[in-house]
């Protein structure tokens, strides 16, 4: 059966009137008392983990992105030189992947300093947080 049968008789199924939802599951029911439910927690250990990984990505892509790129643009000028309209196309698609490459370092670069950040402010916070409570319980016994 192919995709357009398949979809005819979902829809048949559905009902004319019926919009289809593919891959979605069904809306949590609200929390009660209406306030936002955590639905996420992360600890500083994930953090630290997600951005660990996010740097080894960016190291690689900076090395591994780059691997065919000479190969690419002789590969590009050969056939430019034997009349290929081909050469061209190569050179653009490279051009294109060095850019889409860029943009994923800049990505991978931004998201590990961005939790590497969170992880020492978080621990700075954290470090006054203890230091004024523990001068406030001070100032009780003191007076």
């Amino acid at each position: 059966m192919s995709f357009d049968e398949e979809w005819s008789a979902a829809r048949a199924a559905a009902g004319s009137n019926a919009a289809i939802r593919l891959n979605q599951a069904p809306a949590p029911a609200p929390a009660p008392g209406g306030g936002g439910g955590a639905d996420l927690a992360l600890h500083q250990d994930q953090i630290g983990a997600i951005g660990s990984e996010a740097y080894e990505l960016h190291t690689r892509l900076q090395t591994d992105g780059k691997h065919a790129a000479t190969a690419t643009t002789e590969a590009a000028g050969a056939l430019t030189r034997e009349g290929f309209a081909s050469g061209a196309g190569l050179l653009k698609a490279n051009t294109v992947w060095e850019g889409q490459v860029k943009t994923l370092v800049a990505a991978c670069a931004t998201i590990s300093n961005g939790l590497n950040y969170s992880v020492s402010s978080h621990a700075k916070d954290e470090q006054q947080l203890h230091a004024d409570f523990t001068a406030s319980a001070i100032d009780t016994y003191l007076k």
